[in-house]
């Protein structure tokens, strides 16, 4: 909301939080569509720059989700590999990584490394081949529809978080198999989804 009230557009915080995992392009269209508004491209992009500022400034003050780190120590120990695949450009992705205590070598997949962004497969697919795997044999954790869309367009298994401030029925709808509150009760139920020791 801080990067609309810099470029003088007053814009609701749910509508704002509807767009929320979506492609950046996506959120732009919704954003002229609902406000009448016409933006040039350099608009756009001062709008772009102004997301990842206020997002870089405000990143001390948020945590990583209960038992995030804790659920990524658990499937590393399992064997089980993952990635972190995301809508964000590498520049804010970043600052993820610090706050979650991963190493700058952790497999990600960001907005600059695709042609398209969530709802489209893009993201996820590319993941699934940087870890070596079929898509098809992949888990996709998400807390919003974006990104459970983008599973089931990438034949992925979807996994819905309650964080990202979606309904259950939502996420089911948009093919989530399961939903879980957060990371930490998706720990405690791995069963659930079929996720063994490592052999």
């Amino acid at each position: 909301r801080q990067a609309l009230s810099g470029l003088g557009i007053d814009l609701s915080v749910w509508r704002i939080h509807r767009r929320i995992g979506m492609s950046g392009g996506l959120f732009v269209t919704a954003l002229l569509r609902e406000t009448g508004l016409k933006l040039t491209q350099e608009q756009i992009d001062e709008l772009q720059q102004a997301h990842a500022d206020a997002y870089t400034e405000q990143v001390d003050s948020v945590g990583p989700l209960p038992g995030a780190r804790e659920l990524l120590a658990e499937l590393t120990a399992r064997g089980v590999p993952w990635a972190i695949a995301t809508s964000g450009y590498a520049r804010t992705a970043r600052l993820a990584l610090g706050m979650l205590g991963l190493p700058e070598d952790t497999p990600m997949v960001t907005r600059d490394m695709v042609r398209r962004a969530k709802p489209d497969p893009d993201l996820f697919l590319a993941g699934a081949s940087l870890l070596g795997i079929d898509p098809a044999h992949a888990m996709v954790v998400g807390d919003s529809v974006w990104d459970l869309l983008a599973a089931r367009r990438a034949g992925a298994l979807g996994v819905g978080l309650l964080s990202g401030g979606y309904g259950r029925d939502e996420l089911e709808r948009s093919g989530a198999f399961r939903v879980y509150a957060d990371p930490a009760d998706m720990l405690a139920r791995l069963d659930e989804l079929g996720v063994r020791l490592a052999d």
